[in-house]
């Protein structure tokens, strides 16, 4: 079993900085995005880094660990292909569900495109713990899982974020990746004090430390990785340095990037402020990053925290219906579920889709070069009531196949348009799945015109 010792300071690798990394003096080891790595292709920088001995640890976005379903077995081979391919001592996930509905709940299978907090129950702690371990069983290195950043907060909670994640540390072994910036994002939108999570957290179970920044409208944080660190998220840095030796401390970054001298301030004022708070305070060592027993299936946590004994798919049952019905209200406007806070569901719901919005223009830069300044409101009026159902590729090309059912006016643009998706749909493959058949039609109504 590979072991991580200690990281370091490190940033998280982009292909839009991947030269500016590469050039940064006192960066220890960087973090890709697992989904956006190809085992049999992996990019020149990432190879060059690891020839020079700098660990990279890959970062999943799409396992949906604290969803409803148990963990897909093919993407869980995909990561466990990554982390093979890069070496790396650990992968990192999220406590999180990205997706809800389907069979399960025998309604349509919903897409957030977006990492959403699952609620602090007994329940969904039993469901993740459970999905946790069958991860762990399919990868080859131990795994950590990060507490997320929310805008909204779950009615009827049991728990605080620091006794969930201490239960799950508990109860599974498993490591946790600590994002303080979530955890300020948590004090402005959720009321959660972050010293108390702090003194609630298994600080022993921690693998790394996320940094990252984002700006507050509105009493609204938003933690957008675009912008710089705030000065608070660096004082729960300080916080948690003084409690326990950190294993690694690494910014996080997705757009909006700075120039290279800029992102260098930045990963040198982390790591200056991890180095002035641990030595203030004899800190508690980490332990070492290696997988721990797997706990009991029964009712009870080694805590001694009852739980109601259940049928072993109640839970699942339970935690399913409920991610279906906000799911449901964020992406395809049903009614939001009792309990929640409507005007915060609404800032969520556009939040979401403005993120589809900045995502589909990426992958599918086409779209705004066609359709100009009408290509936002279009999206954004678009996702308000229909959900993604196959990643962002399949987004741009049901927003344009949308867009050309609907009747735009016969000009340059539209044909344009429509032999854009004509060229990217291709026949539809494997007869009898709704999707197909979609497509199929679709594709027969747009070569009529």
């Amino acid at each position: 079993m590979r072991e991580t010792g200690r990281l370091g300071t490190g940033i998280g690798w982009r292909p839009e900085i991947a030269e500016a990394v590469e050039n940064m003096p006192g960066v220890d080891w960087v973090e890709a995005v697992a989904e956006n790595l190809c085992p049999g292709h992996l990019p020149e920088s990432l190879l060059r880094l690891r020839a020079r001995g700098v660990t990279v640890v890959p970062h999943g976005v799409s396992l949906g660990l604290g969803g409803a379903d148990r963990p897909d077995e093919a993407r869980l081979t995909a990561l466990a292909e990554r982390v093979e391919a890069l070496g790396s001592p650990l992968v990192t996930e999220h406590i999180a569900f990205v997706r809800a509905g389907g069979p399960i709940t025998a309604s349509p299978l919903l897409e957030a495109g977006h990492l959403l907090p699952v609620p602090r129950t007994r329940d969904a702690l039993r469901v993740l713990c459970e999905n946790v371990r069958a991860a762990q069983a399919a990868l080859p290195v131990p795994l950590a899982v990060e507490n997320i950043a929310a805008l909204i907060s779950w009615p009827g909670e049991e728990m605080t974020e620091g006794q969930f994640l201490y239960e799950l540390a508990d109860r599974t072994g498993v490591r946790l990746l600590i994002d303080v910036a979530n955890l300020h994002t948590n004090h402005v939108n959720r009321g959660e004090d972050p010293a108390k999570a702090l003194d609630e957290l298994p600080v022993e179970a921690i693998a790394y430390v996320h940094v990252a920044g984002g700006f507050e409208r509105d009493g609204v944080w938003h933690d957008s990785h675009a912008h710089p660190v705030a000065r608070p998220v660096l004082d729960i840095l300080a916080d948690l340095a003084s409690r326990t030796a950190l294993p690694g401390v690494l910014l996080e970054r997705d757009e909006n990037f700075p120039e290279p001298a800029e992102l260098e301030r930045e990963v040198t004022a982390i790591r200056e402020t991890v180095e002035k708070a641990a030595a203030g305070t004899p800190a508690t060592p980490p332990a070492t990053v290696t997988p721990g027993p797997p706990a009991s299936d029964g009712p009870e946590s080694a805590r001694g925290v009852a739980a109601e004994p259940v049928p072993d798919d109640a839970p699942r049952q339970r935690v399913a219906l409920a991610q279906a019905a906000l799911l449901s209200a964020l992406v395809a406007g049903t009614p939001a579920p009792e309990g929640f806070d409507r005007v915060r569901l609404g800032v969520q719901a556009r939040a979401l889709a403005a993120k589809r919005a900045d995502v589909v223009a990426k992958v599918a830069p086409e779209l705004p070069e066609i359709l100009g300044d009408h290509y936002r409101p279009a999206f954004l009026a678009y996702a308000q009531r229909r959900s993604m159902t196959g990643g962002y590729r399949r987004d741009a090309l049901d927003f344009a196949a949308h867009l050309l059912l609907a009747g735009l006016p016969e000009d340059a643009g539209t044909r344009r348009l429509r032999a854009w998706w004509l060229e990217r749909s291709g026949p539809a493959p494997l007869s009898g799945r709704p999707v197909a058949r979609l497509a199929r039609a679709t594709r027969r109504a747009l070569l009529r015109r």
